[in-house]
């Protein structure tokens, strides 16, 4: 399904163009057809011989480019929290990515950056360790583990009904 949020945008955007344009229209036409002149009493304020149409337009127009200036500070307000959020995520970055070379070296893992460096030589190992396999030294340690000599098995014998018998004999595979 397609995200329609961007088209929802763009048809706001064209709409509301569409009604500037349309008041835009009926504001100049509401200009040129009422040239007569009014008198305005409001409280102490007292204009006298004021053309009809700024009556109408003037106020629109100051509420219009009041919102303006008001839109732009705004987004000006949200770009700067953004950019300094933006920057402040940057630094959480730098810190984890510290945070988790210091871990490593703390565990003796393999650091991030150790897979496009060359490998590194292996420290050479105590005569008495000799038989043992050499591991990359940027690999993490096994646990040591400790193997039990078999002694050998004798079969022994199975009590049936109080009597000793003998185990059977294996049979051996034919070739």
């Amino acid at each position: 399904m397609p995200n329609l949020s961007h088209l929802w945008q763009r048809f706001l955007l064209a709409s509301s163009l569409l009604v500037g344009l349309v008041i835009g229209a009926g504001a100049t036409i509401f200009g040129y057809s009422n040239l007569e002149t009014v008198d305005v009493n409001f409280s102490v304020l007292h204009l006298h011989g004021v053309p009809l149409w700024t009556v109408a337009i003037v106020p629109l127009a100051v509420v219009v480019v009041a919102g303006t200036l008001y839109h732009w500070s705004n987004s000006l307000h949200h770009f700067t929290e953004h950019m300094r959020h933006r920057h402040r995520v940057h630094e959480l970055e730098a810190e984890v990515a510290s945070l988790r070379a210091h871990m490593d070296q703390v565990l003796e893992m393999p650091d991030q950056s150790a897979l496009t460096e060359p490998a590194r030589k292996a420290p050479a190992l105590p005569e008495a360790d000799a038989h043992v396999e050499a591991t990359p030294r940027n690999s993490r340690p096994k646990r040591a583990t400790l193997a039990v000599a078999a002694e050998p098995v004798e079969p022994a014998a199975v009590k049936t009904n109080g009597g000793a018998e003998p185990l059977p004999a294996e049979p051996t595979p034919e070739a």
